[in-house]
């Protein structure tokens, strides 16, 4: 078997991993980050830029810049998280012919998991370059909380990007794994896992080697994306009451608004207060309109009160089910990079009663943790067993619309149950199998799965045939149900997948587009190479010439200096020949600087 990589695909950002002689190596992105914004950005120019470049160029195309996408996967278009989305994004979500959400970019649909496909590609492509061999093999995770449908989704979203599942993981169990990883220890851990979209808290147990998980809950729609969005309600209400215009509308101000609550945010981790401006954001007819706002942490720990409140009840909830009192846990475990604004800290030692564990990178821990469980299924590693559950209970619909329970929530997986039905209706030939996941009693109130139908059962009294319906769920916490007719055999069976999700010959479609998108991916990370190779040249050259310039008659300063200009102004250039000349234009020139730097001083007079 093949490197399995290990995947963090995040709301924000994502992390890809592998265990290499033992050791868990984070695989840097081609601009050397060692996580990878879950950007992606389509220009008029057919180009599809991923991660960072992705992000830098969100302000001037903002309607085309598409962020927090793993927010839609599995979701349809009315689902109140969707509306609510529809709300604050500047990109045209619409209703897809099936009822999902899609994504509208210029002239094209995407649906989530296509978008999703495009950054597991770079990710794929990042570890081939590392690794100096195909990969074909990746364990992905996602939040605990996720249902069927979202896991489904997901798993598309990796075939598409030309990989093998091999395994789906819940975050908090791979940050799990790679917490315990090569120690020998004892211990009951918590995972408290707020990241940029979704929340999840998780209750293990560790004992030599073997991870069992036993219970977990959480919240699929709470991350850092409220938290920023907080600030920028702050911002907008702020600037309406002082100038009286609304910048809900503005797709260009929004943006910036975005970018600046996501770096005040980030800066109030480690500071009593942050300056916010933003100068131009707007004008009348009196003139231009800048922002410029003082935050303090203690205002911004305000604005975000109840979305911190909104984590215990969940941990509280895991704690109960895991028959556990906050004194049984050994350790609190942080993930996400939301955990490290200090209300978070705060929180979870008042929730737990001790203070949470940083040795980790929260940022990176769940890749890491991925990557070991793909040293399991390699064979790389030995001695580890996992014993995930199952996030939310899964049943049917019976008479009345009642909702039946086959397995309950916090099961370990995987596992199979058996129930026994039988008919409502008198001479019934017929009956339907609808599935359901979710927790309330009424069928209504949760999630559908999907349906089929049992025919060709015998005529006979109702409550006489006897039709038994089995659920069996995998290790990746995917389902399969059947339904068989004990008095003839007959036997319907069914992978569940989401009535939401992407059809087979669609799916293909996508692999072979994302096929012939490799070598345009290929192309846009030399022009990244070649443009980094550059603006470190002109930086040097800047440097040299502050020293030695000097040394050069005024014209001559003038045309380095026109040259240094000129490369700096078309940095940004997707022209290779341009890009090509740029570099001889500042080699040479850098050339003459360093013969200058060279040349013996004049003798004194």
């Amino acid at each position: 078997m093949s490197k399995v990589i290990g995947i963090d695909l995040g709301t924000t950002n994502c992390c890809v991993s592998v265990l290499e002689n033992g050791t868990v190596q984070i695989i840097s992105n081609k601009e050397g980050g060692r996580t990878t914004p879950s950007v992606v950005g389509f220009t008029d120019k057919d180009e599809r830029l991923v991660g960072q470049i992705a992000k830098r160029q969100a302000v001037t195309n903002p309607a085309n810049t598409l962020y927090a996408v793993k927010r839609l996967i599995g979701r349809k278009y009315d689902a109140p998280e969707v509306e609510k989305m529809r709300g604050v994004v500047p990109f045209e979500i619409v209703e897809a012919p099936n009822g999902d959400a899609h994504i509208k970019v210029l002239d094209r649909v995407y649906s989530p998991p296509e978008i999703s496909a495009i950054v597991l590609q770079r990710l794929k492509l990042a570890a081939e370059e590392f690794l100096g061999d195909r990969i074909s093999e990746a364990i992905i995770t996602v939040p605990a909380y996720f249902d069927d449908m979202q896991r489904q989704a997901t798993r598309d979203a990796g075939k598409i990007a030309g990989l093998e599942v091999e395994r789906i993981i819940n975050e908090p169990t791979a940050a799990a794994l790679a917490y315990g990883f090569g120690k020998n220890k004892n211990e009951k851990v918590a995972v408290y896992d707020l990241g940029g979209g979704t929340f999840d808290i998780s209750i293990l147990e560790i004992n030599d080697g073997v991870f069992e998980v036993l219970s977990t809950s959480g919240n699929t729609f709470l991350g850092g994306e409220d938290f920023d969005q907080r600030i920028i309600d702050w911002l907008l209400a702020g600037f309406k009451a002082e100038h009286g215009i609304e910048l809900k509308d503005d797709r260009l101000a929004l943006q910036r608004l975005k970018e600046a609550a996501e770096r005040a945010k980030c800066e109030l981790s480690s500071l009593s207060d942050t300056n916010i401006s933003l100068p131009f954001i707007a004008a009348d007819q009196s003139g231009p309109k800048h922002i410029n706002a003082n935050l303090t942490r203690d205002k911004f720990e305000d604005l975000v009160q109840d979305l911190v409140e909104m984590s215990v009840e969940p941990c509280q909830k895991a704690l109960w089910d895991a028959k556990l009192q906050p004194s049984d846990i050994d350790k609190v475990i942080l993930v996400g990079g939301q955990t490290r604004s200090p209300v978070i800290a705060r929180t979870v030692t008042d929730v737990f009663g001790k203070e949470p564990s940083s040795e980790i990178n929260p940022d990176e821990v769940v890749a890491m943790g991925a990557a070991i469980q793909g040293g399991v299924l390699s064979g790389d590693v030995k001695d580890i067993v996992l014993l995930d559950v199952l996030p939310l209970s899964l049943g049917l619909e019976t008479r009345g619309g009642l909702f039946v329970k086959l397995i309950s929530r916090n099961s370990t997986i995987p596992l199979k149950n058996t129930m026994t039905f039988t008919t409502v209706v008198d001479n019934q030939q017929s009956v339907e199998i609808h599935i359901l996941q979710g927790e309330r009693e009424i069928s209504s109130g949760n999630r559908s799965l999907n349906k089929f139908e049992l025919v060709g059962i015998p005529s006979a009294p109702r409550g006489v045939p006897q039709i038994d319906v089995s659920f069996e769920i995998d290790a990746n916490g995917i389902v399969n149900v059947s339904a068989q007719d004990k008095m003839t055999g007959l036997e319907q069976a069914m992978q569940i997948t989401p009535s939401s999700g992407l059809a087979p010959d669609e799916i293909d479609r996508l692999i072979n587009e994302s096929e012939t998108s490799v070598d345009r991916d290929r192309d846009e990370r030399e022009m990244i190479v070649r443009r980094n190779r550059l603006d470190n040249m002109i930086k040097s050259a800047r440097k040299a010439m502050a020293e030695f310039g000097r040394s050069f008659p005024a014209e001559e300063q003038m045309e380095i200096n026109g040259i240094l200009n000129q490369a700096e102004e078309s940095l940004f250039t997707d022209d290779k020949d341009e890009m090509g000349l740029l570099l001889l234009r500042v080699e040479e020139a850098a050339s003459r600087i360093t013969a200058a730097m060279l040349a013996p001083a004049p003798a004194p007079a």
